[in-house]
This record gives structure tokens, sequence and C-alpha cells, in this order.
């Protein structure tokens, strides 16, 4: 099975911690040069310290604000051109704030739509003409089980991740010719700051204890436990991989078995 990416260039959003981070150590290890993106320019640093160089790789990182589409998608097509085309694209942003659906304001909905699915379109738009000359392209998008089943308490981000996963799949379709593939990787409940986040938001809310949270959270899970990042990490950089050529337009849930649909 090829694994190797060595030779290739992965750009990993939201890389300096949680799930982007584990993707760009496991990526580095199998040979890739990572461009790190994320807002935090000492966090950047100190993730690309960490990285892989065993392989000969060269690791860069972007400092840009996923609150800010248009800049970011000059930022890494000034990137590109300086430093030439990426052949992976990892999308990878942290989840809008939880809350019933109908209680949030358009403004939620308008930030998240901008965060997630159109700083994806100035990404992809950024890089997709250099994955056409190299004859390799794989763009990732982390999103959510919630795209198979919605998750209560968590309606803005249930709305926005169904609309990337719809953009995705029209993706697939579009660039599959060009031996670029475009899948969805759906984390189900991960080991995070965001996840330790909506347990203590949940525990201050219902008065109840970290701990129980936690357990009930788990105990919806065959597999009776959260995930750990790599473990999210693993199966992306599988999608990353040469051995994924013929995968194309799915989604791939990594969640312990929760979700009930097949």
């Amino acid at each position: 099975m090829n694994l190797d990416l060595s030779g290739k260039t992965a750009i990993v959003c939201g890389s300096t911690q949680g799930i982007g981070k584990a993707t760009a150590l496991q990526l580095a290890k199998m040979g890739a040069n990572i461009v790190l993106v994320a807002r935090n320019e000492v966090k950047l640093s100190s993730v690309k310290h960490e990285l892989d160089i065993s392989k000969g790789q060269k690791h860069n990182h972007i400092k840009a604000d996923f609150n800010l589409p248009a800049e970011l998608k000059l930022s890494v097509e000034e990137f590109i051109k300086e430093n030439g085309p990426a052949h992976i694209l990892v999308n990878n942003t942290g989840g809008p704030p939880g809350g019933p659906a109908i209680g949030a304001q358009t403004d939620e909905y308008t930030s998240a739509f901008n965060m997630h699915l159109i700083s994806n379109q100035c990404l992809a738009q950024a890089l997709v003409e250099g994955m056409k000359s190299e004859g390799y392209g794989r763009i990732i998008n982390v999103i959510s089980t919630s795209v198979k089943q919605p998750l209560n308490g968590l309606g803005v981000s249930n709305t926005i991740r169904g609309a990337v996963a719809s953009w995705s799949k029209t993706l697939a379709n579009e660039l599959g010719g060009f031996n670029i593939t475009v899948n969805n990787v759906l984390p189900g409940a991960t080991n995070t700051v965001r996840l330790q986040s909506i347990i203590e938001t949940k525990a201050s809310k219902t008065g109840r204890s970290i701990e129980d949270i936690s357990n009930e959270m788990t105990n919806q899970v065959p597999m009776k436990r959260f995930a750990e990042a790599v473990e999210i990490a693993n199966a992306i950089s599988f999608l990353a991989s040469p051995a994924a050529s013929y995968i194309n337009g799915i989604n791939v849930p990594v969640d312990g078995g929760r979700t009930k649909s097949l």
C-alpha cells in the first residue's frame, strides 16, 4: 500500500491544536511538506518545530483568519506563487458555538458560513489549478457526523456542516476527472479543546458534573470512549495518500460507531 507523500505539499488548516495539529504531524511523518494555517503566530511557530523533517521536508506556515475569507485566499495565493503548487488541502476550522437553531441570530449563520463554506471555496479556488497541473489533488474537509444525523444543541453547526458536505460532493463530481478527489471526514466526539468546552457548557447549564456529562456522552458510543485526535488524523492522512486514489465524494465517519445510520 502506497502511503508515501514524499514530494507532496499539504496545506493543513486549523493546525495549531486538536485534529488539525495531529493531521499535520501525521502527514509530515508520511513525507509531505506541511504548510500550517491558523491565526496564532506563536502557536504556528511552535507546531512547525514539532514537524518531522527526516525525509528532507521543508515546512512553512501562513498566519490567516478564517473570519476573513478574501484575505485568507490572497495569503494562500501569494504563498503558492512563491513556493509552487500544493497537492493536499485539509479544510479544518473550529465549529460554531452551540445552541438551538431557532434561537440563533442570523449573523451567527452568516459568520459560520464564511468561516467554513466560503473559506473552503476560497482555498479550493486558490489551489485547484496547481493540483490540475501536478496531476494529483486531495481535498479533505473535516466536518461532522451531523451531516448524517443532526446533533442536539448544535443548530448552526448542523446547518453549515450540511452545506459543506453538499459543496464537497458537487466538487468531487467536477474535479474527479483531473485526478483530484474530494472527501469529508466526520469526527465523532473527539478529545479536543472544543469537546471539553461543550461538556463544560452543558454541565454549567444543567448543574450536573463534568464527569456525569462525559459518561453520558461516551455511553452513546459503542466503543465507550472519546476518540483521540490522532485517530481522526489517521483517516484524513489515508485519504490524502496515493492509496486512496479511487475514493471520491464520500463521507467517512470516524466516531466509534455512534452514528445510527449507515
